[in-house]
């Protein structure tokens, strides 16, 4: 079997912009992506609310993606296959970054999971990133992600040029998914089925594992 570890954020919790509560379990992308892919594949979720690439939350703390990569690897090595899905939280008003420091915080995370040795045989796992969907217009995002509307709009360009230094596979979400309009960042319930079975393409036809 081989084992897939999906890092993320509430998007990966499954946090669901209607009810501002947890998806049921079954309706979650990464759900989605096992149900896909089948039996040969462990899919884990390692998603949690505010999750950063690579910064320190003033406000809400202990959300810094690259302190806690190492631990939640290691907890599950042997890995096949990391897939990140960060950048959103960033773009948080209080952090002032642009898309290219949100890219730039992946590629961190990227490199650190190609210098481990989570894989198999003590070798690294292999890394898929996703580009986050840009926002969508939502009244919501002014009360924390003032300004990132525009921002997120560039998430696929940077992204992209992260994979093409790193020479991790790469997906650019926002061809397949869209943002809740609910509060302009969260997906909803179809585009996580959406996202499931995107990720699930690019496995079966780009990737081997």
């Amino acid at each position: 079997m081989k084992t897939i570890v999906c890092f993320g954020d509430s998007n990966t919790w499954g946090y669901d912009p209607v009810t501002r509560d947890r998806f049921a379990t079954k309706k979650r992308w990464t759900s989605v992506l096992q149900k896909e892919i089948g039996k040969d594949y462990l899919v884990i979720p390692e998603g949690l609310n505010g999750r950063t690439t690579v910064w320190d939350d003033p406000i809400e703390g202990w959300k810094n993606g690259k302190e806690q990569i190492i631990p939640i690897l290691g907890s599950h090595k042997p890995i096949d296959l990391v897939v990140i899905l960060l950048g959103t939280n960033d773009l948080k008003q209080r952090f002032s970054l642009s898309a290219v420091d949100v890219a730039r915080g992946a590629k961190v995370l990227v490199e650190i999971v190609q210098k481990s040795n989570f894989g198999s045989d003590g070798k690294p796992p292999k890394v898929l990133l996703l580009a986050p969907p840009a926002f969508s217009p939502s009244p919501e995002l002014d009360y924390l992600f003032k300004g990132g509307l525009e921002k997120s709009e560039n998430f696929g360009v940077e992204f992209y040029k992260v994979a093409e230094e790193t020479g991790c596979h790469f997906m650019d979400t926002g061809k397949f998914i869209e943002s809740s309009e609910i509060d302009g960042i969260h997906f909803d319930e179809e585009n996580h089925e959406l996202l499931g079975k995107a990720v699930s393409g690019i496995l079966q036809k780009e990737i081997r594992i």
